[in-house]
């Protein structure tokens, strides 16, 4: 299978002085998704943990939502030719056989006959794509216990992903995803060079173990939130999703639209609350 990290030679300079040593690189591969047997994605992703980046991604699609709809996940045919001549299996193609009488969502019906690979969640835009998921979403952010979460908790978890993230120590080049208690404690992280992936592989991790919707959790990814961060924790049922840096407008319309917490610019005490400020400990307010 494909490793997480990879060794490269590299050309030093600090302070004048020009070296040459040795450098660990994240690894970053194709994976592409097959839906019983038929392609469906293509993702560059962190090899690792594939299957539940496959499970979460056809969560985030409103294939699945429970593991009892999963016949199996399994490599297939990806075999790349060696120098020797011989071959062996890539490791970089996954297919999801679902369980009989799952249904498929019509957009997904629509993509597999048209045999269209995308890179994202969702292809579409603006209005679209809120109606997209108003509509394929499975659980009700206002279903399940309220959800409260002091500022003081949300201040403290980018340290507390930071110091969990194993492979950004060795190579500095991976997003994280982590997933907390209102309380802030850590339940899973997982990494990837795409956010979009790391927080897949989360999501297909709580859908293996019979865990969703993850509706008393605080979805925490590094950098900016998306659309398709937030598609993805409405999906998945994620009341509170926070980033470390920027939201983007469709996502803000998003998290506002299906009752989505959503926190921007967390460093430090400061943060933005752009939606759902109900679930935030708000001093001064009840």
């Amino acid at each position: 299978m494909g490793r997480v990290t990879e060794r490269r030679r590299v050309v030093r300079v600090r302070d004048g002085a020009v070296s040459e040593r040795p450098d660990t690189l994240v690894a970053e591969e194709p994976l592409e998704i097959r839906l019983n047997g038929r392609p469906l994605a293509i993702t560059m992703r962190t090899p690792g943990d594939d299957f539940a980046l496959a499970a979460g991604f056809l969560v985030s699609e409103g294939v699945l939502g429970g593991p009892e709809e999963v016949a199996n996940i399994v490599y297939c045919a990806g075999a790349t030719e060696q120098e020797d001549g011989t071959t062996r299996n890539s490791y970089n193609v996954v297919d999801v056989r679902l369980a009989p009488g799952v249904p498929l969502p019509d957009d997904t019906v629509l993509r597999l006959e048209r045999n269209v690979y995308t890179s994202s969640a969702c292809g579409l835009c603006g209005k679209t794509s809120l109606d997209a998921v108003r509509t394929t979403a499975r659980w009700s952010l206002a279903d399940g216990a309220p959800v409260r979460v002091a500022p003081a908790v949300l201040s403290a978890l980018p340290d507390r992903l930071r110091a969990a993230q194993k492979v950004f120590d060795r190579t500095g080049g991976l997003h994280a995803a982590g997933l907390f208690t209102p309380d802030g404690e850590l339940l899973d992280l997982r990494e990837d060079v795409g956010r979009h992936n790391a927080v897949d592989k989360l999501v297909g991790r709580a859908l293996t173990d019979g865990r969703l919707p993850l509706s008393e959790t605080v979805l925490l990814v590094s950098g900016r939130a998306s659309f398709e961060l937030a598609q993805k924790a409405v999906m998945a049922g994620v009341p509170v999703l926070a980033a470390v840096s920027a939201p983007s407008s469709l996502a803000v319309d998003l998290a506002a639209e299906a009752g989505l917490t959503l926190v921007g610019f967390l460093r430090g005490a400061s943060m933005n609350v752009y939606a759902g400020e109900h679930r935030v400990a708000l001093p001064g307010r009840a």
